[in-house]
């Protein structure tokens, strides 16, 4: 999938500003995994606090490892940061490895 606001194939998290949060658009696999994840080192953790992923498209075990380097990077910066519109499959994928609680919660 490509995006506009993306430099090429991967996804990115794209900062909406106006509403202080991020939404995601694009795969995140192994493949996007590792440049998507240094990209958001550059960026600010949304202001509410809040990642709407409901723009993920293909994805695998690398979306879980993303996101939950995420909460780790929030976690230590002693900022809060919620998930919304995550895939049910993705969903299903953080139950198998049990990390729902953790990226849900």
């Amino acid at each position: 999938m490509e995006c506009n606001a993306c430099s090429g194939p991967a996804g990115a998290f794209i900062p909406d500003v106006a509403h202080g949060r991020w939404s995601y658009m694009g795969a995140l696999t192994l493949a996007e995994a590792g440049p998507v994840l240094a990209a958001t080192t550059a960026q600010e953790l949304p202001r509410e606090g809040i990642v709407d992923c409901s723009g993920i498209g293909a994805f695998d075990s690398a979306a879980i490892a993303v996101l939950l380097a995420l909460k780790r990077r929030a976690a230590a910066e002693s900022r809060q940061l919620a998930f919304v519109g995550l895939p049910p499959r993705l969903e299903a994928l953080a139950r198998l490895y049990d990390v729902e609680e953790i990226l849900t919660g």
